[in-house]
C-alpha cells in the first residue's frame, strides 16, 4: 500500500493560546484520534502536509504517521486554512486500518467529446466527487469515463460505471451521473419572441421614461 510517511510530535498544551504560538514558530497545530484511540494533540511539519495534499491523491493520501516511535495509519477527517493566505492553520487526522474499509470522496472526470455535443448538445456532469466504500489501499486516484459514445438524451449512471476491484460507490445505482442535455436554441428563440411581445416592452431604439422615483441628478 502507497502511503507518505509523516512525523509528528505529541504536544501536552491545548487551546487557542498555544495553537498560535506553535503557528508562530512555523509549525501546525493537529490532533490524531479513530476506533480504540484517545484524541491525541500533535505538532506537524506544514512543509510535509502541504507536499503530500499537493499529490495527486489530495486528502485521500494515507499516512505513516510516526509517532513516539510507533508506525500509525492515518488520513485527513478535516482541515481548516485561512481564507485570504490558504496557510494550513489546523489538521484532523483520523486512525484507519489497512483491512477494514472506509467511506471516501474521489474526484469524478469525463473525458473525451460526445456525440451528443458534436450535435450542438451540452455535457451535463452532476457530480465532481463520488462516495466510495473501500479499504486505505484501494482508493483510487480518480474515476474516469468515456463519454465519447453519448448521444443526445443519453446517460450515464452510477451501475455503468467500472469501479476497481474491491471499490464500491454509496450512491443509488439508477442515479445519473452525466447526461447530454438536448440545444436550447429553439427554447432561446421562443424566449426572445415572449420579450418582444410583453407588455411594456421598449422599442428599439426609444429611450424608457424615467421612473417618478428616479435620480435625475438634479440639485
Amino acid at each position: 500500500m502507497e502511503t507518505t510517511t509523516l512525523q509528528a510530535e505529541v504536544r501536552a498544551s491545548r487551546g487557542k493560546g498555544p495553537a498560535r504560538r506553535l503557528r508562530a514558530q512555523g509549525k501546525v497545530p493537529g490532533v490524531f484520534y479513530g476506533p480504540g484511540l484517545e484524541p491525541t494533540p500533535l505538532t506537524l511539519s506544514p512543509k510535509e502536509l502541504e507536499k503530500a495534499l499537493r499529490g495527486e491523491r489530495g486528502r485521500n493520501v494515507v499516512f505513516k504517521l510516526s509517532l513516539d516511535g510507533k508506525d500509525e495509519l492515518a488520513m485527513v477527517k478535516d482541515l481548516t486554512t485561512d481564507p485570504v493566505t490558504q496557510e494550513l492553520l489546523h489538521i484532523d487526522l483520523y486512525r484507519v486500518f489497512e483491512d477494514k474499509e472506509l467511506e471516501v470522496a474521489v474526484p469524478f472526470h469525463t473525458r473525451g467529446r460526445a456525440v451528443g455535443v458534436v450535435q450542438g448538445g451540452v455535457l451535463n456532469v452532476t457530480r465532481r466527487t463520488l462516495p466510495l466504500r473501500t479499504t486505505p489501499a484501494n482508493i483510487p486516484v480518480s474515476i474516469d469515463v468515456d463519454v465519447t459514445h453519448l448521444d443526445l438524451k443519453e446517460t450515464i449512471s452510477v451501475e455503468d460505471i467500472e469501479l476497481p476491484e474491491g471499490v464500491e460507490c454509496a450512491l443509488r445505482p439508477k442515479l445519473t451521473l452525466v447526461i447530454i442535455l438536448e440545444p436550447r436554441k429553439a427554447e432561446v428563440e421562443a424566449e426572445a419572441a415572449a420579450e418582444e411581445e410583453a407588455p411594456g416592452a421598449v422599442a428599439e431604439g426609444v429611450a424608457p421614461a424615467p421612473s417618478p422615483d428616479a435620480d435625475t441628478g438634479a440639485s
